[in-house]
């Protein structure tokens, strides 16, 4: 009897913790992604770019489309491959030619980048469509022009029916093929344990996990790492200490030294880390923010707690079937690798 009583004592003083823990996550400004599919859906939709099945279908083609490329050999999935939590997993983005990100820049994730609230290191797009055309005409990257992707996309007899379904247009632009690709983009939302817990189940994190997020927020981390998206702001960076790889390429951030704060969803699977992909160890990197960002230095027993919370941060990927794209024609303008 007496057994059963502290059993059952030790089990309500866990659940208590549970649902202080709980309590200081929201004030903490961490957010769930919504499990209702029409909330979820307008909480993604962009107002000037609104979702429909055909767009995404259409996107989700061009995102895989290798000819949207100069060479005929890069896509959008070549730096954000899908298969690899939405990365290459190299520390330096590889483009034309071989190519060398010429400022030693890291492939950000693509998979929650509708939560972001700006996108590239150095935040200078608002949205997914807007960064979509970026990359498409880097020259270090895919290396387009914009009259050649639509000459190319258009030439082919398969996309023309779909740009129509998608528009409600028969013509095709730079533009599309972008907005496209964007709208796709906004459906790669990863929900996780961590969601059902914020979402009141306590039982989904392990106490592990839960001592791990409660580190978390007493360290300060939730500062940066907040919202929906646990990240996607601008933040200076570094804040408190010099960034010990700062040597590695030249990114100096925004004109006002701000970078963009990355998401920490998946990030168990986004290795390398930070905006040069110079760190490769999830608990280094948590180091490093401790004392860049937080001027302080944490220990190895938070550090392995925070990233066994970390951890519960990997999210159910979407299902994506690699499409059929469509064929090329006779007057297709041909690869130039040159």
């Amino acid at each position: 009897m007496k057994k059963t009583i502290i059993l059952s004592t030790l089990i309500a003083l866990s659940s208590f913790a549970s649902a202080s823990l709980l309590d200081d996550a929201k004030k903490a400004g961490l957010t769930p992604i919504p499990t209702n599919s029409e909330e979820l859906t307008k909480l993604i939709d962009n107002p000037k770019n609104p979702l429909n099945e055909a767009k995404v279908k259409l996107g989700k083609a061009l995102f895989f489309e290798p000819r949207l490329s100069k060479s005929n050999l890069i896509s959008c999935n070549t730096c954000h491959n899908l298969a690899t939590g939405g990365i290459d997993g190299v520390s330096s983005a590889i483009g034309h030619k071989w190519t060398s990100n010429p400022h030693h820049l890291n492939s950000p994730t693509v998979y929650n980048a509708v939560f972001m609230e700006r996108q590239f290191w150095d935040g200078r797009d608002p949205d997914l469509e807007a960064q979509a055309q970026g990359p498409m005409q880097a020259s270090p990257e895919m290396a387009i022009s914009k009259e050649m992707a639509v000459e190319r996309i258009s030439s082919m007899a398969g996309y023309q029916e779909q740009f129509k379904k998608a528009f409600n247009e028969d013509n095709i632009t730079f533009k599309k093929i972008a907005d496209a690709i964007g709208a796709f983009e906004r459906t790669l939302v990863t929900p996780s344990p961590f969601d059902k817990f914020l979402d009141g189940d306590t039982k989904a994190l392990s106490a592990e996990e839960q001592e791990g997020l409660k580190i978390f927020i007493a360290k300060g981390c939730t500062a940066c790492h907040t919202g929906i998206g646990i990240g996607g702001g601008m933040q200076k960076f570094p804040l408190v200490k010099p960034y010990k790889y700062a040597n590695i390429g030249d990114f100096k951030g925004d004109k006002n030294g701000m970078v963009k704060t990355p998401t920490l969803r998946n990030i168990a699977q986004t290795a390398p880390y930070f905006h040069n992909g110079a760190v490769w160890s999830l608990e280094e990197a948590v180091k490093i923010m401790g004392e860049t960002q937080l001027g302080m230095e944490i220990n190895d027993k938070d550090t392995a707690s925070i990233v066994t919370f970390l951890k519960a941060l990997d999210g159910e990927m979407p299902t994506i079937i690699y499409p059929k794209l469509p064929a090329v024609t006779s007057t297709t303008p041909k690869p130039e690798v040159k």
